[in-house]
């Protein structure tokens, strides 16, 4: 039985973390439609003025403004129709003073109008179209440029790419994109117990619960996560195991990060690199590890589902973005009262799971194995390491999953 190494606090592990994790700058090409939640990995300049012709913005008729000056219900400016355009056509006459044309909205703009009469303010008949409204030079008329200058910068490296920026792209033709390739995760889950999905269960034996919840959690926040088979009780292959997982970026295992006879995940790793710390003052998730081998983190989270659940919210979610090149998670939070009595773990930080219901937070926490401490949760609260009891009715933030 090997004990634990000296605890670090909270604080100072996620220092930790953060001081060994770096952005991941491989790109890729994307097609636009792939592109949604990408990371743009170059500056964009507009090849295009957009609009790229003086358009209407209004159904109606393009006109001099002039025209239309003095025009009323009860005085309307009567001009001559010569033709109409719609979109996507050239107008083919220009106009002079005294006439109209009818266009359509995105339709481009005749030579000589300057605005466009709304068709509600208008009647036409014979050839002619009675003006009951006046408009002034530029109304109803979108301009060239006047959205997208061509030459202008447009997107910046680094923007995340959603619908208005893809639009932006798709203003410009760009079909493909380069982005920033997305964070490669080994997951490793562990244990002689631990049985993958869709076999059989034998006596003594749990379905592998944390690779899956694990993989939600990296999906979900720019990464692309690939399970191993589960990780042997053998250091040797362990180590094989570990090497063909360094090709990705980071490195998740799960399990053998506590202090039994038969977990050999400390030694493997001492042996490998370095450990840069073995627990932390934290419950649930004290037995956490993490290490630098061969230039790559590696993350040894408990094997407990909570714990690990839990520990991958606080460490790897933001080591993820971080690496993703995403900007952080901005948790909501919400005040709470709580709705019993909850002693504290004096000595370690916990990070206990409430439901809510109204203004109450309700403790769901059932004991590190229980996955529905989580999934019956709406989030968490932080109860700091020197607090040995909350009352009930103790306000409360609770940072929503």
């Amino acid at each position: 039985m090997k004990p634990f190494g000296a605890l670090l606090s909270f604080e100072e592990a996620k220092k930790v973390v953060e001081a060994n994790i770096g952005p991941v700058t491989r790109t890729e090409a994307v097609t636009l439609d792939d592109a949604t939640g990408r990371v743009l990995a170059q500056d964009i300049k507009a090849a295009l003025s957009i609009p790229p012709f003086n358009r209407a913005a209004m159904d109606g008729y393009a006109v001099i403004a002039q025209d239309t000056f003095g025009s009323s219900q009860r005085n309307p400016n009567v001009l001559h129709l010569i033709g109409e355009v719609h979109a996507g056509h050239t107008p083919e006459e220009n106009i002079g003073q005294g006439q109209c044309l009818q266009i359509a909205t995105g339709a481009m703009m005749p030579e000589g109008a300057d605005s466009v009469v709304m068709v509600e303010d208008t009647e036409a008949a014979d050839g002619q179209v009675k003006i009951f409204k006046a408009v002034y030079p530029g109304a109803n008329v979108g301009k060239i440029g006047e959205d997208i200058e061509a030459g202008k910068a447009i997107l910046k490296r680094g923007a995340i790419l959603d619908a208005g920026k893809i639009g932006v792209l798709s203003s410009q033709g760009i079909s493909n994109i380069t982005v920033y390739a997305k964070p490669e995760v080994a997951i490793l889950p562990s244990g002689e117990e631990v049985v993958a999905l869709g076999q059989k269960l034998e006596p003594g034996q749990v379905y592998d619960i944390n690779s899956h919840t694990i993989t939600s959690v990296v999906k979900a926040n720019g990464g692309n996560p690939t399970i191993f088979g589960i990780a042997p009780d053998d250091a040797n292959e362990l180590k094989k195991l570990i090497s063909r997982a360094l090709e990705s970026d980071l490195v998740v295992i799960s399990g053998g990060s506590s202090v039994g006879e038969r977990d050999l995940l400390t030694g493997v790793l001492q042996d490998m690199g370095q450990v840069l710390f073995h627990g932390i003052q934290v419950r649930p998730g004290k037995p956490t590890i993490f290490a630098m081998v061969q230039d790559k983190p590696l993350m040894g989270m408990p094997g407990y589902p909570t714990s690990c659940l839990i520990n991958t919210y606080l460490f790897i979610l933001p080591a993820l973005r971080s690496m993703a090149q995403l900007p952080p998670r901005r948790g909501e939070t919400i005040e709470a009262r709580l709705s019993r009595r909850v002693p504290g773990s004096v000595g370690r930080k916990q990070f206990l799971t409430v439901s809510i219901e109204g203004d109450e937070a309700t403790p769901v926490f059932k004991e590190s194995g229980a996955i529905t401490s989580v999934a019956e949760a709406d989030g968490y609260i932080e109860i700091e390491q020197n607090v040995d009891l909350l009352e009930k009715g103790t306000p409360v933030t609770v940072t929503l999953f």
